[in-house]
């Protein structure tokens, strides 16, 4: 796994949270317990700080960076989508950013938001908790419904158990040469929990 020091910052990383071999993670960025960091996801910190706090997923090949003097900042249980950049902004608690969203600098994102797929945040925006964002550049649609908010909360969770998952049996393998008779399919990890 890349783990990179650069002028003695060295990253900090929790072991309960799993961070894939194709991901680099650089200087200083600090990760909590229980996060997932998907492959080719990269974590720059050899300019300004990257915090990732407990319970959060930065999926495949988001960049997370910053300018000097500041930080990219994650609160707990923020859910980071595919493809997505955030740069020297803040997330606040349980929000969700969309695959291919892009976070400007000081942009300040409230608990329990929701940033669509593909929308474009222009730098200095803020917006109260349980915003919805849309578009490019991204504006407040409405409210977040407690139904979005329990689907939010409910693919949070099956990231944060993905990460123990990975921890005890991800694993490099040869592929098969055909498909098995009555192959496994993977089942729901929150739905398991709850019965």
């Amino acid at each position: 796994m890349p783990i990179y020091a650069i002028d003695n910052l060295i990253p900090v990383i929790h072991p309960s949270s799993y961070v894939h071999p194709s991901a680099e993670i650089i200087g200083d960025v600090i990760i909590e317990a229980h996060c997932y960091i998907g492959p080719n996801a990269v974590l720059r910190g050899d300019f300004g700080r990257i915090y990732v706090s407990e319970n959060s997923n930065i999926q495949d090949c988001c960049v997370l960076h910053s300018f000097p003097n500041k930080d990219c900042y994650l609160e707990p249980y923020s859910h980071i989508g595919h493809c997505a950049v955030l740069h020297g902004c803040y997330i606040g608690k349980n929000a969700l950013i969309g695959m291919n969203a892009v976070i400007m600098d000081d942009v300040k994102i409230g608990a329990e938001s929701i940033v669509a797929a593909s929308s474009f945040v222009k730098s200095s925006f803020e917006c109260d908790e349980r915003s919805m964002l849309v578009g490019s550049p991204a504006k407040i649609l409405r409210k977040v419904t407690d139904d979005e908010m329990k689907w939010k909360k409910q693919g949070t969770e099956e990231y944060v158990i993905l990460a123990k998952r990975c921890n005890e049996n991800l694993k490099e393998v040869t592929p098969l040469n055909e498909v098995q008779i009555k192959r496994p399919r993977f089942q729901s990890s929150v739905h398991t929990l709850k019965k």
